[in-house]
């Protein structure tokens, strides 16, 4: 077994292999970014190196640099993580030729599967059903249109070097074809590095089974299940569950062997993932394999009770599995939910910010109460009811340089049933001020009742799209009241905080109500002894703007909006732990609220809300908003301009593409008009907001 390692990753990956290698007593080395310098997985290594810039082609990309610094920490190995190199065929012979492991596949085996295309001819010899499709070397844009005319529409057309869902373009008729061809060859360029495309039919209403493999290098080999992630968007895996709901035994059988027979082909050691493409009358077809560990490895290893990483560093190390195909069994349902940072609702662009306040589902052991016995060795992983593998903490940053993923969630439950149930509650435990995410999203996810029902496939996100990002409506009274009373509260605290009580004691943020204060000239609580100060709490969020009025009375507020209104008593704001209690009405309430700047984030039994705070006298200088001036969504570089200045266009017409976190975003004209000016050119990096393209009207 080795002594020290150098984990070539970061992220939540990167603490998942420091922290199974610590239990074996292994020493861990992590290598970071500028971006990185704090993260939390340098805190869970025993030694860090800088590795460069914050752009990952400097620094997480530079195998040349990753491995001097292991070389000269003594690493013996280096465990790729999943992204990044982690399927570089180069940067596995460099590692071999230094002397060291690579703690992942031959690199005869990554070249074998890294080209989809190659893979593809590969498994057609072997006698692994394909999809109908185009996987050869020519690449004009013209050849490939001509075939996907041939192949029938939709089409998709995929990198050959790609992954994650990056490079990955649907196309349902043929005039839209080479835009989406140049799309998808730039975002492919600049993932991977290479702009090669394949072409295939577009399987209709499709699932995406994938098989977890695991092979060591004493011919040993097993498969260790199925994951179902037919559950996407953007082509990206939101929602990983095992085992496939609805799966047949038989069928599950036969892609497993399947699945072992490709890693065979190809002289496989370690960990990996052959993915299939499934229709609903159950065919199957091979789509890709992942010479590496998957994100969403966790929920097998709660359903079989195994440590995957664990089991990578020991074959890597020379030892064989622990288990044969015959002592594996799969045990209870487990579902992954990837918390991302993001905004659903403008098609889930990624968020970046201050992770100002994480508070999350504690991790429950079920006490081992139908806890599998794990036959042939190895450690199993502790049974529990919900785990979290995250690589930040409170206070870290989202930055635009990385995938925005903050945790992932996974749970564990005897059925599906029991497991939806348990992503429900933790869902509704999970608290994020600072960027936008997907949570709210998510927990609509699990109330779903085509989800629910196991009726899954690719498009289920989309084809249920009024259910899960329905337009923002308006909050309640009951909502705005408890926007109001943290308004309140807020206040209250910060009085406290410059103002001591008549008696000269210190002051205590905890007591916010009218009688802790001996003076009644001074509390802050508005109360007037001869008539009600009244006041307007001006409250605005995604649906619109609400004008509550507030009367203060001396032990309590009425809070009045259209002709409704509703009591507030006890208004209390503790700071330490960002809870708000108060007295709505009939009903005590206790909620999570935090207050940064101008938002106010309550986390609330239905799910969280933001809500947005300015005093009447903020903004009193502002410029009003011009809509000529076409502004970034959200912090990335400018990748194609595909206008010029003195230019007519349409409505709906684009005009600039950006890209940021490795996904790209066109802007179009919001109405008929003329370009008055272009204010950055391509390759220019822009803040969220930032000014692209000034329009005139027609």
């Amino acid at each position: 077994m080795f002594t020290k390692i150098l984990i070539a990753n970061r992220g939540e990956i990167a603490c998942r292999v420091a922290a199974t290698a610590r239990r074996l007593g292994i020493a861990t080395v992590a290598v970071y970014s500028d971006a990185d310098a704090d993260a939390k997985h340098v805190a869970a290594c025993d030694e860090a190196y800088w590795i460069g810039p914050a752009a990952a082609a400097e620094s997480y990309l530079r195998a040349d640099r990753i491995l001097a610094i292991a070389e000269r920490c003594g690493a013996q190995a280096i465990h790729p993580g999943y992204g990044f190199l982690s399927e570089n065929e180069g940067f596995a012979n460099a590692i071999a030729a230094a002397g060291l492991v690579f703690i992942g596949p031959p690199a005869a085996a990554i070249a074998a599967m890294g080209s989809k295309s190659a893979a593809k001819d590969l498994m057609g010899k072997a006698g692994v059903p394909l999809v109908p499709g185009y996987h050869g070397a020519e690449q004009d844009a013209g050849y490939l249109k001509g075939q996907a005319d041939e192949i029938g529409y939709p089409v998709l057309i995929k990198a050959s070097a790609g992954g994650g869902g990056k490079g990955m373009r649907i196309v349902v008729q043929s005039a839209d074809f080479e835009a989406a061809l140049q799309s998808c060859r730039r975002e492919a360029k600049n993932s991977f590095g290479d702009d090669r495309v394949l072409i295939e039919r577009y399987v209709q209403q499709p699932r995406h089974i994938e098989i977890q493999v695991f092979a060591d290098s004493h011919g040993g080999c097993v498969y260790l299940f199925e994951r179902d992630c037919s559950v996407q968007r953007r082509h990206q895996k939101v929602i990983e569950e095992a085992p496939a709901p609805g799966m047949p035994p038989e069928r599950r059988q036969a892609m497993g062997e399947a699945a072992v027979a490709a890693a065979r082909a190809v002289g496989y050691v370690g960990a990996g993932t052959v993915e299939f493409i499934a229709d609903q009358a159950g065919n199957f077809h091979f789509m890709e394999m992942n010479t590496r560990l998957q994100v969403e490895h966790p929920v097998t290893e709660m359903i079989t009770g195994y440590d995957l990483v664990e089991w990578q560093l020991r074959v890597a190390s020379g030892e064989a599995l622990p288990v044969t195909q015959k002592q594996l069994a799969i045990h209870g349902h487990a579902i992954e939910a990837r918390v991302y940072a993001e905004t659903p609702l403008k098609n889930f662009l990624p968020s970046i910010g201050h992770l100002a306040h994480l508070r999350t589902p504690e991790a429950s052991n079920f006490a081992g109460q139908g806890s599998p016995a794990l036959p042939g060795g190895g450690r199993a992983v502790l049974p529990v009811a919900v785990r979290i593998d995250s690589g930040v903490r409170e206070n870290d940053d989202i930055t635009p340089f990385y995938d925005p993923m903050i945790a992932k969630l996974i749970v564990w439950g005897a059925d599906r049933e029991q497991a939806i149930a348990r992503m429900k509650q933790a869902l509704a435990c999970y608290e994020v001020a600072g960027p936008g995410t997907n949570i709210e999203f998510l927990a609509r996810l699990m109330r779903n009742e085509s989800f629910g029902a196991g009726e899954l496939d690719t498009g289920l996100i989309e084809r249920e799209r009024a259910d899960l990002l329905p337009e923002p409506a308006a909050p309640s009274l009951r909502t705005l009241a408890i926007a109001a009373a943290a308004v309140l509260a807020n206040e209250a605290n910060a009085a406290r905080r410059t103002a001591a009580p008549a008696s000269g004691s210190a002051a205590d943020p905890a007591l916010d109500t009218p009688s802790d204060w001996s003076d009644p000239w001074s509390a802050p609580s508005g109360w007037r002894s001869a008539s009600v100060l009244a006041r307007l709490l001006p409250f605005t969020d995604s649906a619109g703007s609400y004008a509550v009025e507030v009367d203060y009375h001396r032990d309590a507020y009425l809070v009045r909006l259209a002709g409704e209104a509703i009591s507030l008593a006890d208004v209390r704001l503790d700071a330490a732990t960002r809870r708000l209690r108060c007295r709505c009405g009939d009903e005590v309430i206790e909620v999570g609220c935090v207050i940064d700047g101008e938002t106010i984030d309550l986390f609330l039994e239905q799910g969280p809300r933001a809500i947005g705070y300015a005093p009447p006298l903020a903004h009193a200088g502002d410029e009003a908003v011009d809509p000529g001036r076409l502004t970034a969504p959200m912090p990335g570089k400018v990748i194609a301009l595909l206008v010029a200045s003195g230019e007519r266009v349409a409505a709906g017409q684009p005009l600039v593409i950006m890209e940021a976190m490795k996904m790209e975003h066109t802007i179009a004209a919001p109405y008929d008009g003329e370009i008055k000016q272009i204010l950055y050119a391509v390759g220019d990096q822009v803040i969220e907001g930032a000014r692209l393209i000034e329009m005139g009207a027609a």
